[in-house]
């Protein structure tokens, strides 16, 4: 009988794919045939996974869907939106609820969606072991069991705390026969190769292992992106990708400076090497940039060495370090004023504010700046939750020359961003700006998204109906046009 590492090659051959050895990056996903831009390289469905909010009934447990949600009548902890998706899970569901069914409320409160997706994976593999339910080369526990755990160089506190959640495992599951140290090792896998599954535009639904999307290695310029319909995880190619090329993901948000990409990558225990991290680029300095002191240069400062001052790269003039650090500290003032009245609701109040922060910002930081970047994303958010849409189109066209500048061209964000921006235009009527808007975002959603899906069929139903609608515009003015020459 073959292994499960000959079962998996021999069902990823099948696809075009194979799993090889990357130097300096342990086990990675490699193309045997060509992929072209929005191919669906391999999607898989996930081993074990949990909503994020569990108690409170905000998605399916099956399909992660959020309407006609029913409560499971006997461990009141499970939520389904149809008998088909309880009917899909009733096996796994079956042994899940009688452990949950009998323990107190208060023991409920500890099932944080880590613990139940360690409950879940357990009894999963229970169930394959028994062959009650089946399992193939892409979804078996083998494949758990070989994902890297780096629990050597996990620390002290964080081993204590895995043994303890251990622990909490064993009390949900007393009828079988665990083996901790083997669980807690898992649970340091969960760290570093759990995925967190999001709806169309990219809001965290829950927590998945999906151990076969796992080998796949991490790079700040990737060549597919990752992306979830439901609960099923869909690795799609943003370029051509040929034969013998590595496939690459990011694990990250990308759209930040080396330091902090690098920083956010430690916990998966490895440093980047990617193109954009190896050299030493100047679009670091944009991204974290001051703007230059003349408002007509469009230049960036850059530290000078031994003196404290910055100096623009383009026109020579400097800003000394304690204007900017004065000019910094009141931005912090402000932010955290607006935070707090954010937090208690007064959103009106908190749009003030953060319009006063980005007019400081624009005297202080470049207009590339992520610093900049993130207030007018915060005033996006603010004027759509008032429903001043013709302040928040303002907002969003102001954030995607930024998208184009810090993404790749085929990127969701960006994609996501025309779409906010042709849905205000067309709710503001200005149909010819939501036609092109929502043009760019099929083209881009078109290929990180595919094509099938019931958000991507609502986008090219909006589509249809700006192109129809400005027909109909440019045929009655031609009409007109024609009725008075």
């Amino acid at each position: 009988m073959a292994s499960w590492a000959e079962q998996l090659q021999r069902e990823l051959a099948g696809r075009g794919l194979a799993v090889a050895s990357i130097p300096g990056k342990g086990r990675g996903l490699v193309a045997s045939r060509t992929f072209f831009p929005g191919e669906v390289i391999i999607s898989q469905e996930p081993y074990a996974s949990t909503p994020n909010k569990i108690l409170v009934g905000s998605s399916c447990d099956h399909c992660f869907a959020s309407s006609n949600l029913k409560k499971c009548s006997i461990c009141r902890v499970t939520w389904y939106c149809s008998s088909d998706c309880q009917k899909e899970e009733w096996k796994l569901h079956q042994l899940e609820c009688r452990a949950m069914a009998v323990l107190t409320e208060d023991r409920k409160k500890m099932l944080t969606p880590t613990i139940r997706l360690m409950v879940r994976l357990v009894l999963k593999r229970k169930l394959q072991i028994e062959k009650a339910i089946p399992s193939s080369g892409i979804d078996n526990y083998y494949l758990v069991d070989a994902l890297e755990s780096h629990i050597s160089e996990v620390d002290e506190n964080q081993l204590v705390l895995y043994a303890q959640m251990a622990n909490l495992v064993k009390l949900v599951l007393p009828s079988l026969e665990l083996d901790l140290k083997e669980i807690a090792h898992t649970f340091s896998k969960f760290a570093c190769n759990a995925h967190t599954i999001c709806d169309p535009e990219l809001r965290p639904l829950g927590t998945g292992l999906y151990p076969v999307i796992s080998i796949i290695n991490h790079s700040c310029v990737p060549n597919a992106v990752l992306i979830f319909d439901g609960r099923t995880a869909y690795v799609r190619a943003l370029q051509p990708i040929g034969k013998d090329e590595e496939v690459s993901i990011s694990y990250i948000e990308t759209a930040a400076v080396t330091k902090k990409r690098q920083n956010d990558l430690k916990q998966y225990f490895f440093t980047c090497t990617c193109p954009r991290c190896v050299k030493v680029s100047e679009e670091d300095a944009l991204l974290e940039s001051y703007r230059c002191k003349n408002q007509a240069c469009d230049g960036f400062l850059l530290p000078e060495p031994g003196e404290k001052a910055y100096t623009c790269q383009k026109c020579s003039i400097s800003r000394y370090e304690e204007e900017v650090k004065k000019m910094t500290r009141e931005i912090l003032l402000l932010s955290d004023k607006a935070s707090s009245f954010l937090s208690s609701g007064n959103t009106t109040e908190a749009g003030s504010i953060y319009k006063i922060i980005e007019q400081q910002e624009q005297n202080l930081y470049h207009a590339f700046s992520i610093t900049l970047l993130h207030t007018c994303e915060t005033l996006l958010k603010i004027y759509m939750e008032l429903q001043d849409w013709q302040t928040a189109l303002t907002y969003c066209r102001l954030t995607i020359p930024v998208y184009e500048r810090v993404y790749p061209p085929f990127h969701p964000m960006i994609g996501l961003q025309f779409y906010t921006c042709g849905k205000l235009e067309w709710l503001l009527e200005c149909t010819e700006d939501a036609l092109k808007s929502l043009t760019r975002a099929a083209d881009i959603l078109g290929i990180t998204h595919g094509t099938k899906s019931p958000f991507m069929k609502e986008l090219f139903g909006k589509l249809e109906e700006a192109r129809a609608e400005v027909s109909l515009k440019l045929s009655t003015s031609r009409g007109h046009d024609e009725l008075f020459s």
